[in-house]
């Protein structure tokens, strides 16, 4: 791994998980940090503000849905990747998970290889983003460097997945975006979602924004205009 190693967190409240995906992913070259409940993930992302954040969604203290929920209400975590580990296998666990902010989950028992496959795929993706122009649309301006949307003067707080959802749809306004488009350009061939995942994400970003820009074409997708 090249220049500066990335810095992980890794907050679970079972040792032998900690200690095993921390082997991994040190091995892999990432720089590694631990915490072993909601509070102590919390106060250590605050103090090392890491590249990308491990949360299991049971640990005492504060569960990983209310870690990721106080860390996204942040500006200063916006851009910080969360993977959510669980042991629960229904959507509707995935899709809180995911409608909070995070990035991806991968669900236990783990498999290191595949933790590490994911945590690549993700800062490949992310690497690989252009950073792109500032989208200037009537009264919304949509900034991809600043990573804040502002309507009428005033600006509106997107979660990263909001953001990047906006900004697609945003760069080719009047363009239909099929779904499977979106998921593959929003959460990457490497996440499995559903359709539901969106549409809970383009509800969020209606009801942030105010503003009626989104529109649904039903059995297609979506498009922006205004």
């Amino acid at each position: 791994m090249e220049g500066k190693p990335k810095q992980i967190l890794i907050a679970d409240d079972e040792q032998d998980i900690l200690e095993i995906i921390s082997y991994n992913l040190t091995k892999e070259g990432y720089e590694v940090y631990t915490a072993k409940d909601g509070n102590e993930a919390i106060e250590k992302a605050k103090q090392i503000h890491p590249d990308l954040i491990i949360l299991d969604i049971m640990m005492p203290k504060k569960t990983g849905v209310e870690v990721c929920q106080i860390l996204r209400s942040q500006p200063l975590f916006q851009d910080t990747l969360i993977i959510f580990l669980t042991a629960l296998s229904d959507e509707a666990s995935q899709i809180k998970g995911l409608e909070t902010g995070a990035d991806d989950y991968v669900s236990k028992p783990i498999s290191p290889k595949v933790l590490v496959s994911r945590v690549n795929a993700l800062f490949r993706r992310v690497n690989s983003k252009d950073t792109g122009k500032t989208i200037k649309i009537a009264n919304i301006q949509i900034d991809p460097v600043k990573f804040n949307v502002i309507i009428d003067e005033q600006e509106v707080v997107l979660a990263k997945k909001e953001f990047e959802l906006l900004y697609l749809l945003a760069s080719r306004p009047g363009r239909v975006f099929l779904r499977n488009e979106i998921l593959s350009q929003i959460w990457g061939n490497d996440v499995i979602v559903g359709d539901r995942t969106i549409d809970v994400h383009i509800r969020k970003v209606r009801q942030k924004l105010g503003v009626d820009c989104i529109t649904t074409v039903k059995g297609v997708g979506y498009k922006f205009e205004l």
